[in-house]
Formats: C-alpha cells, structure tokens, sequence
C-alpha cells in the first residue's frame, strides 16, 4: 500500500507473532476498536498502522504475518486480510479464517489495484468488505472498518432471529403432534387439557396426551412424559403418542400396548438413558368402571364435588425403557355414575426444591383449596385448571415453570356442564 506525501520506512512496531506475549502488542481503551492486520509486507503493515494512528487511538491494531498466526489471536472486532500470504493464497485464507472468527467478528479483506474482482469474490464468499490497498487515508479506512464490523453484527442479529423463528415454527409442529386433538366426537366424556411449556421455551419437553373412543365405546386416555428436553425428546414424544393412537384404534389391549411402546422407544431414542413415564386408561363402554395402567408415573386424582382424593391402590410400574423384560399390571377401580379425574405430568409437582418442593401431596392441597375457592368447578373445569396451574406457578415463586406440564380433566358429561366459553378454550388448547 502506498500514500501520496508518505515515504516507506520500516516498522517500529513488531508484529504481534514475533513478540513474546502478543496479547501487550497495542494497549487500548474500552472504547477502541480492536483489530487484526494480516499482513506479510513490512511496509505495507506499517503503513495501515500509521493510516489508523492518524485518527486519534480509536483503533487498536496488532499485526501477525501469517495466517497460522492469526488464528491464534481472533479476539477482536475486525481482521484485516492481505489475500497474499506465505502460507495462505488468494481466498483460500478467507476460507479458512471464515469458521474460525466468533459472532460479530468482521473480515476486510486487503487487495491489490489489479485485485479488485478478486475482492468482490471475497465478499461473495463472506467478507464483510473489501478495500484497495492505496486507495484509502486514515478516516475513510477506520469508517469502513466500523461499518464492517456493524455490518457483521447486523448479519448475525439477522441470523439468529432467522434461527429463531425457524425453532418457534418447529417447536409449534412438535407441540401439535404432542398435543392432538381427541377422537371424542360424539362421546358422553369431557375431556378439559391444559399445556403449558417451561420457561426455558427452546428446550421443547416430550409430554404428551391423547384420547380415543373406539368401536366398542370405550374410551381410552394416555398422558406420558419422556425425560429431557429438546427437540429429540419431543420428537420421540410424538411417535410414542402417534403409536399409542395406532395400537388403540387397532384394537391391541392395553398389556400388549405398553411393551410395543417400549420396543419403539428403545429404538428410537437417541441415548440410552432416555426413558419414558405414561399414565394409559381405558373407560369401559357403560362408563361406571376403567382400568388403569402406569408406568413411572403420578396416578390420576379423584374429584369429588369439594376435595381431592388421591388413588392410592393403583400399581405402580416401570417407566418405559428402564429394563427389557419390565411387565405393567393394571388396576381395575370402579368409577360409579358421578365421577372426574384428574391425570398430569411432573412438571405439575416438580416445582420448588428441597423440603419446600410441592409433590403429590402439595398439589393435593393447592387441588383442594382450589375447588372451594370455585365451588361451581363442574360448570367450569376449565377456569378450574387455569388457576390450578397459576397457584403451581406462585408456588414456585411466580416465575415460569422450567418443565412443561400436562394436565387433564376428564369426567361424565352428566357430571361436567362445561359453558361455552370453557368449550372454545378447550378447542384452542
């Protein structure tokens, strides 16, 4: 590079790789730009310098000679790149820094007055810029440096609001295949879901839910949660879910069911110590008795008109994909003419810490003050879920849970009069 009125002089700054701690090459104040020159040519090195020192210290420059060194000293705000280096030719240099430079880290890259095609191909490839070795004084070269920089930071503000409309969109497919619409048209069941995610909204849970009348009238109601969180578990919640439909509507009883699901988990998970937690009941056809099966997982609550009153008797089984030979026995319990019951995920109970976490029992007691504080729960299941879910959350200090939960009510029509308004909130659950 070379400037009108300046004559070449050696450098009397070493470059940052020849000195023994590269890191006090140049001292800058916080406000300072901090930038990378690569640059084999003494002369050129030294004159980039002088052109920055020009406008006042904004700019802090440290200067290696090769590619290799640069990549041991990425911390900055802008490298600026002479595309002909000893170890390094052309854009294969740019290439090769381009994976390696962290988010809102700017290339400009350096060419010659022959080079300029060449510095609109950098750019192409994923330079922020490029400049024409002299062309520039000190305030135009600071300004495009800047303007790199923001540049940089605008592309990758751009890109990870890209990425984050991309995740919402996916998580929102994954939730409605975890959270379908019942087959109960026409069914003498109310069947009243509420689903609400953790805090952490891009850490996608596996609970899931289901219902299903089949040919006979019976009425068979799953929810199941699989253990953590992200895109895999909910994947896998969904083709449990999906299969769990399949076998039902097939006809398969329910103690085949439970050991198919278990063949489809252990292999369609992606890690070993991947399990699965279900809740699978089944309503005989006149509605007065159901057989419950649980693998892992919170036994559903009794709703009577004014308390809560837990199922203590039902066997407890293995949750899926703990051990290959695990049965699940289900309890037959007799459900009368009036009856309602509550199924949920832990995400419900798994709230505070310590002695000072909620549990079964805590959630016995919020249930219970819940229903007196709305006496007409029957007319209105749904404001009843609503603030069962809201107590949970002050429970945990009135922030947002960090595991998704399911929760679901279900009982007789003849028992449950849901309003309308409670019949549109549950279509839009």
């Amino acid at each position: 590079m070379t400037t009108a009125g300046k004559k070449p002089i050696r450098p009397s700054v070493m470059p940052a790789d020849a000195q023994t701690r590269p890191e006090e090459a140049t001292l800058r104040h916080v406000d300072q730009l901090r930038v990378l020159l690569v640059e084999d040519d003494e002369g050129d090195a030294y004159l980039v310098q002088e052109l920055l020192a020009e406008t006042g210290g904004s700019v802090a420059v440290s200067w290696v000679r090769t590619l290799a060194a640069a990549e041991q000293v990425l911390d900055v705000d802008c490298v600026l790149l002479d595309l002909g280096l000893p170890d390094a030719a052309g854009l294969d240099g740019l290439r090769r820094l381009l994976p390696q430079v962290g988010e809102g880290v700017a290339i400009l890259v350096l060419t010659g007055y022959a080079d300029e095609q060449q510095g609109m191909r950098a750019v192409a490839v994923g330079a922020q810029d490029y400049l024409v070795k002299g062309q520039v004084d000190g305030p135009l070269l600071v300004r495009a440096i800047r303007y790199a920089v923001e540049r940089r930071r605008a592309e990758d503000a751009e890109r990870a609001l890209r990425e984050e409309r991309l995740r919402a969109a996916e998580n929102t497919r994954l939730e409605r295949g975890l959270l379908p619409t019942p087959l109960l048209t026409g069914s003498d069941i109310v069947f009243v879901p509420r689903y609400q995610p953790g805090g952490r909204r891009l850490l996608l849970g596996g609970d899931f839910y289901d219902a299903v009348q089949d040919a006979y009238n019976a009425v068979h109601v799953v929810i199941g949660d699989v253990s953590g969180h992200g895109p895999d578990e909910a994947a896998l919640g969904v083709c449990l879910r999906i299969a769990w439909r399949t076998l039902v509507l097939a006809g398969r009883p329910m103690s085949e069911v439970l050991p198919i699901l278990q063949q489809v988990l252990v292999h369609e998970r992606h890690a070993d110590h991947i399990f699965a937690t279900m809740c699978a009941l089944t309503i005989t056809p006149d509605r007065r008795g159901a057989r419950i099966y649980l693998a892992g997982h919170p036994a559903p609550l009794w709703l009577e008109s004014d308390r809560v009153v837990p199922l203590s008797k039902v066997a407890a089984g293995l949750p899926l994909g703990m051990f290959e030979d695990a049965k699940w026995e289900g309890t037959q319990i007799e459900l009368g003419t009036d009856w309602s019951l509550l199924l949920y995920t832990d995400g419900l109970i798994d709230v505070g810490f310590g002695a000072d976490r909620l549990g079964a029992h805590g959630l016995v007691s919020l249930m219970n003050a819940q229903m007196r504080a709305h006496r007409q729960w029957r007319e209105s299941p749904a404001v009843l879920l609503d603030a069962l879910v809201e107590a949970v959350t002050r429970f945990g200090g009135g922030v947002e849970l960090n595991d998704d939960l399911a929760v679901l009510l279900i009982g007789l029509r003849s028992s449950l009069t849901p309003h309308e308004d409670d019949k549109s909130a549950e279509a839009r659950t």
